[in-house]
């Protein structure tokens, strides 16, 4: 499992009982996760410090339960990335911090490539990814179905200093967006790939990861150049596991292109403990 354990605006204090208790900067939040199924916290009184709570709700969804009143936004670092946090619907808050992993491994592979890259970022969400490419010099295409998350992908690309970067912000369903790239003959050094397990494009299109992930991948096989940096899958998709993103990088991507293909888990530790919350998987293949 990689760790993402360079953060300093971020941690995780305690788990227990389906709950991570978070730090965000200077805002201590409180959301579930299913991954924590035992009941013993280790720091019961950092709990009372909670300034809200996601709860969730036994008929589905949930909301934030506010302790102290928050700002709508507030800004974090890693490292040299400057990201802006929104509680939002459905427990989220704009940022995974388990994806520094992604971020660090991405940033080594475009400034050691000696050449310029031009990266493909699909699902791209608030843009984690794409800022974290153009810090390290690339160029990024950034789609997303959501005009509302593309919006806080250009607030996060700003608030890095990256806005004068080369980047095209695109709003549409991922499948037609690569679909039309094929037929214009453009091309991309790096891929990056975030799919949910389930959502809708810009049109009702219906996208399920089981069904769709493949088929994802084997199409942007083509917009890659004849001699890419990277592809990266990374996926939340409960009961998937990385090798099957492994598999499905062996069956497409390496048939055309030498390289090397390895997944595995990625992970947030718990602050002061040997415990460490499992956050999804990723697949990869690297030149």
């Amino acid at each position: 499992m990689e760790i993402a354990k360079n953060w300093e605006d971020y941690e995780i204090i305690d788990m227990a009982n389906g709950e991570k208790l978070e730090r965000w900067k200077d805002i201590i939040l409180v959301r579930p996760d299913p991954q924590i199924i035992w009941k013993e916290k280790s720091r019961p009184k950092e709990w009372q410090k909670q300034n809200a709570r996601y709860n969730r709700s036994k008929t589905g969804g949930g909301s934030w339960e506010y302790k102290n009143k928050l700002p709508n936004s507030w800004k974090i670092k890693y490292k040299n990335l400057v990201f802006n946090i929104k509680p939002m619907g459905f427990k989220h808050t704009g940022l995974f911090p388990e994806q520094a992993v992604n971020w660090d491994w991405m940033i080594d592979k475009i400034k050691n490539a000696k050449k310029e890259i031009n990266v493909l970022n699909l699902f791209a969400y608030t843009g984690g990814a794409t800022v974290a490419c153009l810090s390290a010099g690339a160029s990024v295409c950034h789609v997303d179905s959501s005009k509302g998350m593309v919006t806080w992908a250009k607030e996060n690309v700003e608030a890095s200093g990256l806005a004068k970067k080369h980047v095209r912000y695109i709003v549409d369903d991922v499948i037609k967006f690569v679909n039309r790239e094929i037929r214009r003959g453009n091309k991309y050094d790096a891929i990056i790939m975030d799919p949910p397990s389930y959502g809708r494009g810009t049109n009702g299109e219906v996208w399920q990861f089981e069904e769709s992930i493949y088929d994802l991948v084997e199409l942007c096989s083509k917009v890659l150049t004849d001699k890419p940096l990277f592809f990266l899958i990374n996926s939340y998709t409960t009961g998937i596991s990385s090798k099957v993103l492994e598999d499905i990088l062996n069956l497409t991507i390496a048939k055309g292109h030498k390289g090397k293909v390895y997944s595995g888990e990625i992970g947030l530790p718990m602050t002061n403990s040997n415990l460490v919350l499992p956050c999804g998987i990723y697949g990869r293949w690297e030149n």
